[in-house]
C-alpha cells in the first residue's frame, strides 16, 4: 500500500484527531457507548438498509480477556483510525497525481518526486531519511494514543476503558510538562461551542466517508497494479509494475533485521505495551477505589459485586454468631482484602 502509506503517513498528524471536544452529551454518551446495544443504534443511523451488520460476531468477543465492552472499544477506535488515514490517503493520491511541493524534500536541495510519476513510484523515489522520519512521528501518536494523553501511565483515559472510540488525546498535559504544542484537534477551540445536532451529523458523516475512503483508496491502487481491475477507472489509473504491499521495496524488504523494520517492530512493541500498562493501571485504580468485598463464589471463584457490609452481614448470618457482629465482621473484610489481593495478583500475571 506504497500510496496510502506515503500520502496517510504525510497526513496523519493533522487529521489522526479528527474528534469532537468534551462536552459530556446525549452525542457524545451515543459516541462513546461500547456496548454491543450502542452498536446497533449507530449502525441504524449511519445506514438504516443495512443497519448493524457483524458476520463474525467480532462484537461478542473478548480481545485479550478485557471484556465485551473493551473489545468493542478497540474495535471502534481502530474502525475510525484507519478511516482518518483512507480519507488523507485518498485526498492526497488525487492531489500528488497532479501537484508537488515546489521546495526541496533534503537538506541536500533535491526537490520532490515529480507528478510524472505515478503516487506508488513517487513513495519508492522518497529518500529513506524522509521514510525514517514518517515511522518515527507516527510511531510517537500512536505512543500517546495509547497513553491517553497522559505522561504518567494509567493516569490517562484509555479507549478500551470508557474513552470515547476515535478521540485522540489532546496535549495539555505534554504542554503543560515538557513543550507547548498544539492539539491536532481544533487547536483554537473553534468547533467548541458547536451545536449538539451538528456535532452527532459530522461524527457519523466521519464514520461514513471513512468507509467509503478504504473502497476508494484500495480502488486506485487495484486500478494502477492489475489493468482493467476497476473498469470505472481504466482510463485514469496509472500502471505500476512494484508490489504495494511492499512499501520498502524499493530500499529493502522490510523485517526485523533490517533498521527501518526494527524501529517499526520496537515501535509497535512499545504502543502496545504502553496500552497494556494503561489498561491495567486503569483496572488496579478502580479495584482500590470500589468498597466492594470478595466471597466465595459458588464455582470456587470469587465475586466483587456485593458491598462489604451487605457481604459480612450476609456471611454473619450464615456462621454459627459464636462472636459479636462487629468482631466477624472486623475479620471478615481482613479475609477479603486478602483474597481480593490474590485474585487480582493471579489475574494481572496471565496478562
Amino acid at each position: 500500500m506504497k500510496s496510502a502509506i506515503l500520502i496517510s503517513l504525510l497526513s496523519a498528524a493533522n487529521v489522526v484527531a479528527f474528534a469532537p471536544a468534551t462536552i459530556r452529551s446525549k452525542t457524545q454518551q451515543l459516541s462513546s457507548s461500547n456496548s454491543k446495544e450502542g452498536l446497533e443504534t449507530i449502525a441504524t443511523k449511519l445506514n438504516p438498509l443495512v443497519g448493524f451488520y457483524d458476520p463474525l460476531g467480532l462484537a461478542d468477543q473478548s480481545f485479550w480477556n478485557q471484556g465485551q465492552e473493551a473489545t468493542i472499544g478497540f474495535l471502534r477506535h481502530a474502525e475510525i483510525k484507519h478511516s482518518r488515514v483512507a480519507m488523507a490517503a485518498f485526498v492526497g493520491y488525487c492531489v500528488q497525481s497532479t501537484y508537488t511541493f515546489p521546495w526541496a524534500q533534503t537538506m541536500a536541495g533535491g526537490m520532490h518526486p515529480s507528478a510524472d510519476l505515478s503516487p506508488e513510484a513517487q513513495w519508492d523515489a522518497t529518500p529513506l531519511g524522509a521514510k525514517y522520519q514518517i515511522l518515527f512521528v507516527i510511531g510517537l501518536l500512536e505512543i500517546w494514543d495509547e497513553l491517553g494523553g497522559s505522561l504518567s501511565v494509567g493516569e490517562g483515559n484509555h479507549y478500551m476503558k470508557g474513552r470515547q472510540p476515535g478521540k485522540y488525546p489532546p496535549f495539555d498535559n505534554f504542554s503543560d510538562s515538557v513543550h507547548p504544542v498544539l492539539n491536532l484537534y481544533d487547536p483554537f477551540r473553534i468547533s467548541k461551542n458547536m451545536p449538539e445536532k451538528k456535532r452527532e451529523k459530522r461524527l457519523l458523516a466521519e464514520i461514513n466517508n471513512g468507509r467509503l475512503a478504504m473502497f476508494g483508496i484500495f480502488g486506485l491502487l487495484a486500478a494502477d497494479v492489475v489493468p482493467g481491475s476497476v473498469p470505472i477507472l481504466a482510463g485514469t489509473a496509472r500502471p505500476y509494475d512494484g508490489n504495494i504491499m511492499v512499501p520498502f521495496s524499493a530500499d529493502f524488504s522490510l523485517d526485523t533485521n533490517t533498521i527501518v523494520g526494527t524501529i517499526t517492530f520496537v515501535f509497535a512493541c512499545a504502543a502496545l505495551n504502553a496500552g497494556k500498562q494503561s489498561a491495567d493501571a486503569q483496572d488496579a485504580e478502580e479495584l482500590t477505589l470500589a468498597p466492594s468485598a470478595v466471597v466465595a463464589g459458588s464455582d470456587g471463584g470469587v465475586d466483587v459485586s456485593i458491598p462489604y457490609d451487605a457481604a459480612a452481614n450476609l456471611a454473619f448470618e450464615s456462621s454459627d454468631k459464636s462472636v459479636e457482629y462487629e468482631a466477624f465482621k472486623t475479620e471478615f473484610e481482613a479475609d477479603a482484602a486478602k483474597d481480593a489481593g490474590a485474585k487480582w495478583a493471579e489475574k494481572f500475571a496471565k496478562k
